[in-house]
């Protein structure tokens, strides 16, 4: 998923698990999503230009297992702070961005159920 404030580049990825939390997945389960988030970090460093990768599964609010892959920039809305609690700013992707970036993606990763 895509997180829809387009302020910075920031992906939600979403298991198909009963699992609530990463350390209680599979090995081999666990393996499989953190390569997709190691993915994802790969084409928002060199397809986006973002220097740094946040990554984080603190879903605290939503009880299901989702994991945060968020690229950053010097002087992105949040710089230096983290983005979660601190991304004031707003904006809304544009359907010819999110045409762009679901074209870019899929030629650079392959996201399938880390289950399958």
């Amino acid at each position: 998923m895509l997180h829809r404030n387009a302020v910075l580049p920031w992906f939600i990825l979403v298991p198909e698990t009963s699992a609530v939390d990463l350390l209680d997945l599979p090995a081999e389960t666990r393996d499989r999503l953190v390569a997709q988030a190691a993915a994802l970090s790969a084409f928002l460093k060199t397809s986006l230009d973002c220097p740094k990768v946040n990554f984080a599964a603190i879903g605290n609010l939503v009880p299901q297992l989702h994991l945060h892959v968020v690229g950053r920039r010097p002087g992105d809305a949040c710089w230096p702070a983290p983005v979660w609690g601190h991304l004031e700013a707003s904006s809304e992707y544009t359907d010819a961005e999110l045409t762009a970036l679901r074209t870019r993606l899929a030629e650079a990763v392959s996201l399938e159920s880390p289950d399958r």
